[in-house]
């Protein structure tokens, strides 16, 4: 007989009632923001919860049952708790959209991404376009906007990051299963799991449905069953593979994807379109229309495009998804023929000068073709962005190009610290459109101790050193090795570099001048010490190069313990790191940072920013908020560049960071330092968020988009 435990309208609860709650509770994944779930379930069983990844869907299936119902006397109570808390939240009517942006509660927008960081517990993705993706829909939710976000579910995933002894990536893939995910199979009109059939040359690719619940929104992600076999494993990774591997990835993206839509009935209001990866989503529902409506190309065309939302993230040429033409042109076969186009003309979407016959597709020059309303990410990006496509539109100034920007933002809920979560109350959760409503959140901010914020700090630097080091025990282990354990200072200035190992990013760049750097780290009165943390793509060696470049450095003798890298960068890791550093470091290359949001979330976290003024510090920086890595001026030889802005890192660290840290009160209270953070907070918490992005895209280009703004396609 199962264990019995009394709930609380008095009804005894038993082990597999316990156990469904928790896999319904964890099937929303607004779980991942609101944490009572995730902190129940670690009291529940702390080892397990580690085990399982913070799955919550494993956790409920795994989970020993008698342990469940004699672990903690009220698991009933506090689910029921849950339970109520979810249902008034997506049951509210108060929303921003139903009360400012109407339109947008009831018609959807469509929200194709190549990857959505949602949580860890459902790896499908790798860095910042997956965490932009994922917080957009988070805050869509929050906010009432009604969205569906359309990706793919990768069996693979993306790699987990390994490093050898010798300070070596290696890369290893897991086979997914989904049934031990929080997501669910979609089922169709005969309460069959609903399958999806995609045109693509001879074939026809099939994909599985699955969707993730989201809050409010949903997230609806393909599963192909019958790829070809010359493209696996490739196709089953993000970001994995050849060529013809991305590209029908694409394809299963796009054009899948739209009619993943249409066969659940969504008649999407918008479609918004983020990266090129999902430009064949435009193709895909002018088809539909034509073949609805009977209008020809041209008409079909114009209405779809008036409702199409760009977004484009890469301010280098290199970064944009190109295909020959041969290979382009076979996969998408069925539906040019029911686009009734030739296929120069098919061709010519993808081709910044339609009549050059060896140009390949860009997927991103298809999308500015087919998009009414297109974006970049920055106020800086979207001047790079002009001057990167004004051939596009060779008759009108570089001003005058059709790109405008949104910056993107950060969903605070995800990404500060609970901790700090609950000192800061509820002046991060008001509702900021409304300028009674921010005034108050401000001077909220602005109210808070700096004495309390300090200690919070501290206690939040004391879990991130514990947390490292056992991360390096972990390698050790899995090595056979025995390298001394980082023995970090909880006292010392704890700068942290943590992104994508990209060679712009220049994460070397503080140590390019090694004896300056090592003269400001080993300072024995004002001590210095850098973590740092990130991923380099599997097929970028140089990248690679760099990461052992950094572990060579950590082992000199007097950079031991100042200078150590952390293994396995995700979204986990870098919630650790984010609440414990005291600086954000992040010199990328000016203008190749498209807009950064990692120095967001540190604002967040009561972290400064220190940053080259690229991105999104270009627009945010001001002395009151943190610092800057030289003026902003580019060199034409980037050795210059960087020799330049080595020496403004040392120099700002030296003048400015290390000064301003260990300027003490009788306390021990870095008052200057602290009344900083507070400013940053008020400053740039809700200008760099992601509910003032939603609110951007929605008055901006979502209601345009929606209402069917005519124009002439592009081509």
């Amino acid at each position: 007989m199962n264990e019995m435990e009394t709930r609380n309208d008095g009804i005894a609860a038993s082990e597999d009632d316990l156990r469904m709650r928790l896999h319904s509770l964890g099937s929303n994944l607004w779980w991942s923001w609101d944490r009572r779930l995730e902190e129940l379930l670690r009291r529940i069983d702390a080892e397990l919860w580690e085990r399982v990844d913070h799955n919550p869907t494993a956790f409920a299936l795994d989970v020993d049952g008698a342990h469940l119902t004699r672990a903690d006397p009220n698991v009933a109570s506090e689910l029921s708790e849950v339970e109520a808390r979810l249902g008034a939240y997506l049951a509210s009517n108060s929303t921003w959209a139903a009360r400012r942006c109407r339109g947008l509660t009831a018609s959807p927008v469509a929200y194709f991404s190549p990857e959505f960081c949602i949580h860890g517990s459902l790896p499908i993705y790798s860095g910042g376009l997956g965490v932009l993706a994922g917080d957009h829909l988070k805050s869509c939710s929050d906010l009432g906007v009604n969205v569906y976000g359309v990706s793919l579910l990768y069996r693979h995933g993306y790699f987990r990051q390994q490093i050898r002894g010798d300070g070596w990536q290696t890369e290893s893939y897991e086979q997914i299963d989904p049934e031990r995910l929080p997501i669910s199979r979609v089922l169709g009109s005969d309460a069959r799991p609903l399958q999806i059939a995609i045109g693509c040359s001879t074939d026809t690719l099939t994909a599985d449905l699955w969707q993730a619940r989201v809050g409010r929104a949903r997230l609806l992600l393909l599963d192909p069953v019958n790829l070809p076999e010359q493209v696996l494993p490739g196709a089953l990774r993000l970001y994995g593979g050849d060529q013809i591997s991305r590209l029908i990835q694409e394809v299963v993206l796009g054009i899948g994807g739209y009619r993943a839509l249409s066969a659940l009935g969504i008649r999407p209001a918008v479609l918004h379109m983020n990266e090129g990866h999902s430009a064949f989503a435009a193709l895909e529902a002018i088809a539909e229309r034509m073949e609805e409506t009977g209008l020809a190309f041209e008409q079909a065309a114009a209405d779809v495009s008036a409702s199409v939302v760009f977004t484009t993230h890469t301010p280098v040429e290199a970064g944009h998804d190109r295909f020959p033409p041969g290979p382009l042109l076979e996969a998408l076969e069925p539906l040019r023929a029911r686009l009734g186009l030739d296929p120069k003309r098919l061709l010519a979407f993808g081709r910044v000068n339609p009549d050059d016959d060896p140009e390949p597709f860009c997927m991103t020059v298809c999308a500015l073709k087919l998009a009414n309303h297109s974006n970049a990410v920055s106020s800086l990006h979207g001047h790079v962005s002009r001057r990167m496509w004004k051939r596009l539109w060779p008759e009108r100034r570089e001003l005058d190009v059709p790109i405008g920007h949104v910056t993107n933002g950060v969903h605070a809920a995800t990404w500060m610290a609970p901790e700090l979560g609950a000192l800061y109350g509820k002046s991060l959760t008001r509702d900021w459109s409304d300028r009674d409503e921010a005034s108050r959140g401000e001077a909220e901010l602005g109210a808070i101790d700096e004495a309390a914020l300090w200690r919070t700090k501290r206690l939040l630097k004391k879990k991130l050193i514990a947390f490292v080091r056992e991360l390096a025990q972990a390698r050790n282990a899995r090595l056979e090795i025995g390298e001394p354990l980082p023995e970090l200072d909880p006292d010392a200035l704890t700068v942290v570099v943590a992104r994508r190992f990209a060679l712009y990013k220049r994460a070397l760049l503080p140590f390019r001048d090694l004896e300056r750097a090592r003269a400001l780290l080993a300072s024995s009165h004002r001590p210095v010490q850098i973590l740092l943390a990130g991923k380099a793509h599997p097929a970028d060696e140089p990248a690679k190069n760099v990461i052992r470049a950094i572990f060579d450095i950590a082992r000199q003798s007097q950079l031991q313990h100042r200078v150590v890298f952390v293994e396995g960068y995700d979204q986990h890791v870098s919630r650790a790191l984010l609440a414990g550093a005291d600086l954000w470091l992040n010199v990328p290359r000016r203008p190749l940072e498209a807009c950064g949001t990692s120095g967001m979330k540190a604002v967040l976290n009561a972290t400064l920013n220190c940053s080259t003024l690229d991105g999104w510090w270009d627009e945010a920086f001001e002395p009151r908020v943190g610092f800057a890595v030289g003026n902003g001026s580019v060199h034409a030889d980037a050795s210059v560049q960087d020799d330049r802005d080595a020496a403004a890192v040392i120099d700002v660290l030296e003048r400015e960071v290390v000064p301003l840290y260990y300027q003490r009160d009788a306390n021990g209270v870095p008052r200057a330092w602290m009344g900083r953070v507070k400013q940053a907070l008020v400053a740039l918490a809700y200008r760099y968020s992601a509910d003032r992005m939603v609110v951007d895209y929605a008055t901006r280009l979502y209601a345009p988009a929606a209402g069917r703004v005519s124009a002439e396609v592009r081509q």
